[in-house]
């Protein structure tokens, strides 16, 4: 397989994926585009390549920088914007974690807590409660789980599960 084969195939890959995770597929072509380009690109080469609009490229992008998982750069004497992705992997798996965590799992916490005041009435308030207090504690792990995958180092998580699997 030759490599301009294999990259767009891996854009491709990415986005398929991505659209699983829950982001949206071009964003995470993009992301894999400029994950897999040597140097950085502008908006017209992101562009050309994806076959996007100049809209859907820039809105993309401000998202990715969001998530700070790409950053801009600029060449000398050149006016023009250009982009390239954190390529160390742990690193953005750090940064997807913490996002993820700001948009999902803090707002869901806070939404259970404020439903988990139901007065108990009945059975059907007591099942309701229980249902939201089993809930809250398994986003609380994840909240655990998650704060800890961000405070750790490659070699240490590694060994972690390394030694869970034994």
């Amino acid at each position: 397989m030759e490599l301009i084969e294999a990259k767009r195939e891996f854009v491709q890959l990415w986005g398929n994926f991505g659209s699983q995770w829950g982001i949206k597929k071009t964003m995470a072509q993009v992301h894999a585009l400029l994950l897999t380009s040597k140097n950085a690109l502008d908006t017209d080469q992101i562009m050309d390549e994806l076959s996007i609009s100049r809209g859907s490229a820039n809105m993309n992008l401000r998202e990715l920088m969001v998530w700070n998982l790409i950053y801009k750069v600029s060449k000398t004497g050149d006016r023009k914007e250009y982009f390239e992705a954190e390529k160390d992997m742990w690193e953005v798996m750090k940064r997807i974690a913490k996002e993820r965590k700001r948009r999902e799992i803090e707002p869901l916490k806070f939404h259970l807590s404020k439903l988990s005041n139901v007065e108990i009435k009945s059975e059907d308030s007591a099942s309701f409660v229980n249902v939201l207090t089993d809930i809250e504690r398994l986003v609380g792990r994840m909240d655990r789980v998650s704060d800890s995958l961000m405070r750790a180092e490659e070699s240490a998580f590694f060994g972690s599960i390394i030694r869970l699997l034994k």
